[in-house]
C-alpha cells in the first residue's frame, strides 16, 4: 500500500453525562479522525488521548502536535507490505501509543478492504457477536449511580464494572450487591490505591467479584503480585501493560490473572495482538478495554474483542451510552448484551462526514 494522503481531524463531542474515574472528570470526548488514502480506498483510525492528562501522559493536543509535525509527513508517499512492516515505520518516530494507535489501525482498515475482508477476520477473530458490558464512572451520590447502572441494565449488558477510589470503595459495591444481588461484577480502581489500602481489598474479597482491575499504579508490578496472594478475586491489569516488556514482567512475577488490552494504549492492533499471543501461551484471558473511545474506536475495540482469547464482556458500549453524538452510521447498537461483528469489507461501519465537520476543532491535510 502506498499512501497517496492522509488527513487529521480534531474532533470535539459532549458526553451524555461527564464521566469520573479516580483521576479526574471529563465532560466532552476529544479525538483525533484520521484517514490514510491508497489506491482508492480510504482508511480511518482514531487517536483517542483523554483531555488534561486524565488517563495518561498522552493528551489531544499531544498527539495532534505528533501526528501533525511527525508521524503523517514520515508516512505519507511511503508503501508499505505488512503490519510488521507498518509498525517498524511507527516504531521509528518518537511518538506515544495514543497518536500512532490512530495511524497503525488505520492501516489495517485499508488493508482489509483491499482483501476484501471485514476487520475482524483480517486480525483472525472468528466470532459474529461480541458480549457487552457496562461501565459506570464515579457519582456523588449512591442513588444516581444505582439508577444508573439500572437504567442501562435493560440493554442486556453481560456485567457490571464500577469505579472506585479510597475512601469510596466497600460502599459503592455493597450498595450494588444489595440493589441488583448476583450480578457479575467487579471494580475499577485506575491505579488509585497503594499496598497500605490492602485491606479494602480483602473486604472487596468477600463479595464475590470477577476481579479486580488495576488495583495499584501501573508501576507497582511486586506490589501487585503481593496482593494477588492476598486475595482469591482476580487481579486484572490495565495501566500495567503497555509494553511487552511490562507484560512478561508481569507475567514473571505473577501479578495478575486477567489482561485488559486497550488498543488506544499498546499503540494499535499489531502490539495487541503480540500480548494477547503471550497471553494466551501462559494460559491467561483477556477481555477488550476502551477509553471509552468513539464509533471509530469502539468498532476496532469490537473486531479484536472478536479473538477467542478475549473471553470476558468488553468495555465497548452503545455510543448513545456514553455520547450526545456519534461520528459513524450506524451508531454502535447493544442487544441483549451483545454487538454484532458487521460483514462489510474493513472497519464495517461509515464515517459520516457531515458529523465530523460539525464537531471539528481543527484539521489538517497531507499529501505527496
Amino acid at each position: 500500500m502506498k499512501i497517496d494522503k492522509a488527513v487529521a481531524t480534531h474532533v470535539r463531542v459532549p458526553f451524555v453525562e461527564p464521566f469520573r474515574i479516580s483521576s479526574g472528570c471529563v465532560a466532552e470526548k476529544d479525538a483525533i479522525v484520521l484517514e490514510l488514502h491508497s489506491d482508492g480506498f480510504t482508511g480511518y483510525g482514531e487517536s483517542s488521548a483523554m483531555a488534561g492528562r486524565f488517563y495518561s501522559a498522552d493528551t489531544p493536543e499531544k498527539s495532534w502536535s505528533e501526528l501533525c509535525e511527525l508521524v503523517l509527513p514520515a508516512i505519507v508517499g511511503r508503501e508499505f507490505e505488512c503490519p510488521q512492516n507498518w509498525n517498524l515505520a511507527l516504531d521509528g518516530l518518537r511518538a506515544g501509543n495514543f497518536t500512532k494507535a490512530g495511524v497503525e489501525t488505520a492501516f489495517w482498515d485499508l488493508a482489509a478492504q483491499s482483501r476484501n475482508q471485514p476487520l475482524h477476520i483480517a486480525l483472525g477473530g472468528r466470532k459474529d457477536q461480541v458480549q457487552a458490558g457496562l461501565a459506570v464512572g464515579l457519582y456523588d451520590d449512591l442513588t444516581d449511580m444505582l439508577r444508573a447502572i439500572e437504567r442501562y441494565l435493560v440493554d442486556g449488558y453481560r456485567r457490571v464494572k464500577v469505579k472506585i477510589e479510597p475512601g469510596r470503595d466497600i460502599d459503592i459495591v455493597n450498595a450494588v450487591r444489595s440493589a441488583f444481588g448476583d450480578i457479575p461484577l467487579f471494580v475499577d480502581a485506575n491505579g488509585a490505591y497503594t499496598p497500605e489500602y490492602v485491606d479494602v481489598f480483602r473486604v472487596l474479597d468477600e463479595f464475590g467479584l470477577l476481579m479486580f482491575e488495576q488495583p495499584y499504579p501501573g508501576s507497582f508490578l511486586e506490589e501487585l503480585a503481593e496482593l494477588q496472594q492476598l486475595v482469591r478475586t482476580p487481579i486484572c491489569l490495565d495501566e500495567s501493560l503497555e509494553t511487552l516488556e511490562q507484560l512478561q514482567e508481569a507475567i514473571r512475577l505473577g501479578s495478575f490473572r486477567i489482561a485488559n488490552f486497550k488498543i488506544q494504549r499498546v499503540g494499535g492492533f499489531y502490539r495487541a495482538l503480540e500480548m494477547d499471543a503471550i497471553c494466551r501461551k501462559h494460559g491467561l484471558k483477556a477481555w477488550v478495554g476502551t477509553m471509552p473511545e468513539l464509533g471509530i474506536g469502539q468498532a476496532q475495540g469490537i473486531a479484536l474483542a472478536s479473538l477467542d482469547n478475549f473471553v470476558y464482556a468488553t468495555d465497548v458500549e452503545a455510543s448513545d451510552r456514553w455520547f450526545q453524538d456519534d461520528i459513524v452510521n450506524p451508531f454502535i447498537q447493544v442487544r441483549n448484551g451483545t454487538i454484532d461483528l458487521p460483514s462489510k469489507p474493513g472497519l464495517g461501519v461509515s464515517v459520516d462526514r457531515t458529523k465530523i465537520q460539525k464537531y471539528e476543532i481543527a484539521s489538517r491535510s497531507f499529501s505527496e
